[in-house]
């Protein structure tokens, strides 16, 4: 695996991105959200925190912290990160496990990973927002909360998940309620200020075909 052009350096947040080959989908059916976390337990949160997450039927974002590792634990001889390779395991593991699901035969994702690094508070703040609005967006949903596969839920009280670690986040608001309030007049001049930590946007006229939830079941 070459060498990143961007670092993931210990005690930085970046906003991880990857999305399906040819703008397909990754997520065929409900339970494969979940095994997607459950890799995610696996292989990344021994090297990140996650702070927060969404996961869409075409790609995913993760906002995370990368830890601070034991010398021990790193190898000196390798040019590629922890990071890096836990991200790399991810990927490979579950590609195999829809290729073996579905029938299907070839990359599942667009390549490799994408990566930014976020280093101002306030570039955190809005960088949640904007993945948490990700299923508004894309027509998925009427407001995050309806949405299953992100951390807004944890973030405003609705559920006590495992996964998120939003302090950071949160600490900068006087209440969860702040944050729900935030979130809901977020307006696009104010996104306009964490441009720089986003990608190539996804095409959301696309994920309006998959419907609702419900439709999210293979046929």
């Amino acid at each position: 695996m070459p060498r990143r052009a961007i670092e993931l350096c210990p005690g930085e947040y970046y906003h991880l991105y990857n999305r399906g080959n040819n703008r397909e989908r990754i997520f065929y059916e409900r339970e494969n959200y979940g095994f997607f976390m459950r890799r995610v337990w696996k292989h990344l949160v021994p090297v990140l925190d996650v702070v927060a997450y969404c996961l869409m039927p075409t790609h995913y974002h993760l906002l995370v912290l990368v830890k601070r590792m034991e010398t021990s634990e790193v190898s000196e001889t390798s040019e590629v990160s922890p990071v890096s390779r836990a991200m790399q395991r991810l990927s490979i593991s579950y590609t195999k496990a829809m290729n073996k699901r579905y029938d299907r035969v070839g990359s599942l994702f667009q390549g490799a990973f994408q990566a930014k690094r976020v280093d101002k508070n306030e570039y955190l703040v809005h960088l949640s927002c904007y993945i948490h609005l990700n299923p508004v967006t894309g027509g998925l949903v009427d407001h995050p909360a309806d949405w299953d596969f992100s951390s807004y839920r944890d973030y405003v009280g609705l559920r006590n998940g495992a996964l998120p670690v939003p302090e950071v986040v949160l600490t900068q608001f006087p209440s969860r309620e702040a944050y729900r309030d935030f979130v809901a007049e977020e307006t696009p001049s104010e996104q306009a200020v964490i441009a720089d930590l986003l990608f190539d946007p996804p095409d959301f006229r696309s994920l309006r075909d998959f419907g609702s939830l419900q439709a999210l079941e293979v046929k």
